[in-house]
């Protein structure tokens, strides 16, 4: 693929916006919003029983929530309503959010007070206010990867920040609140519960085989077959041997890398391909769009680089047309997921999906 060009721009209140173009473009558009100051950085909390940390954001009650396509924040400036998108087209687009989780530290708030550092990022993958990341040209999907793999290089020589997580979520049913397609990129402080349980099953797996735990988990999806869903040269994607969710798809580079920093052009070329496969497989079991959430999990910005491996994880709530897989109280209260379904039976069905 030929390069992506990227332009910075300054929003209305300061805030960085990053647009990427597949080919060249010369971006001048001004935010012409009146200045409005940016909400001060939120703070953490520590939870006593677990250790785990909190995010306080209270100003975040005051975003946008499923606003018509005419007041979409998302899609380009085309009347006197100004989004957040100055320009009348784009490509892909990636700026500060307005209402963030985590911000750059700031003196502004008292020393006893733990603030919520970091930063986040939405990333608009079209200027069409319809569709996902499934739906778009492969040539689109690949400037998004580019753009995903640009902002980790970025964001990971931030001091403060450990984790950079990249994720899109579609659909009401997991709390969708803007309908334009797009993802984020939540950059934490800290490494998350989750991240924090992967590395320390990687590392115990380390130890014993002195092979990333991945590797080794693609190399017995390979050997058993029955859960692929596709593959090509360098990703494979297959139901998990211990899926949570009634839909569950990992989509992973065949060759272990810790991060997007430091994927290769060549593997980046094929990303686009099986993704659009996957996600139509996806759509195609029931006929309808399915609500879920596709997050990337890769290595922390500073430790477990050679044990955590990028890969992508896929989760549908979605167990029937008309019915959803609660999280009650096994799955909510004590994070021990039951599931109703084989791995192996939902690979089937999405290995039978007439594309």
């Amino acid at each position: 693929m030929t390069s992506v060009k990227r332009t910075e721009l300054s929003m209305f209140d300061g805030r960085q916006i990053f647009y990427y173009d597949s080919v060249s473009v010369d971006r001048i558009a001004v935010d012409k919003r009146p200045f409005e100051e940016r909400p001060l950085p939120g703070e953490m909390r520590q939870d006593l029983l677990t250790g785990e940390w909190i995010a306080m954001a209270s100003h975040r009650q005051t975003r946008a929530f499923l606003p018509p396509k005419e007041f979409c924040p998302l899609c380009p400036t085309l009347t006197d309503f100004g989004t957040e998108i100055a320009d009348s087209t784009f490509e892909v687009v990636v700026f500060e959010n307005r209402s963030p989780s985590f911000a750059a530290p700031s003196v502004a708030l008292p020393k006893e007070v733990v603030q919520s550092s970091g930063r986040c990022d939405v990333v608009v993958f079209s200027d069409k206010h319809e569709g996902s990341f499934g739906t778009l040209p492969l040539t689109q999907m690949r400037t998004v990867l580019a753009a995903w793999i640009d902002r980790t290089r970025a964001i990971s020589q931030l001091s403060y920040v450990e984790q950079v997580f990249i994720f899109e979520n579609r659909g009401e049913e997991v709390g969708v609140t803007l309908n334009h397609p797009h993802g984020q990129i939540y950059s934490y402080p800290f490494v998350t519960p989750r991240t924090e349980k992967m590395l320390a099953v990687a590392k115990e797996h380390y130890q014993k085989t002195h092979k990333p735990l991945i590797t080794s988990i693609i190399e017995r999806e390979i050997k058993d077959e029955v859960r692929i869903i596709a593959q090509n040269e360098h990703w494979i994607a297959y139901v998990p041997f211990a899926a949570r969710y009634p839909f569950e798809i990992h989509v992973a580079p065949k060759k272990f890398v810790p991060d997007f920093a430091e994927l290769s052009e060549d593997v980046a070329d094929t990303f686009p391909v099986l993704a659009k496969e996957v996600l139509q497989r996806l759509d195609g079991v029931f006929g309808i769009e399915m609500a879920y959430i596709a997050a990337w999990h890769q290595a922390p910005v500073r430790q477990g680089r050679d044990l955590l491996g990028l890969h992508w994880q896929i989760t549908s709530i979605r167990r029937a047309p008309g019915k959803l897989k609660y999280l009650a109280g096994s799955e909510s209260a004590m994070g021990a997921f039951i599931m109703d379904l084989k791995p192996e039976q939902s690979a089937q069905q999405l290995r039978d999906v007439k594309l």
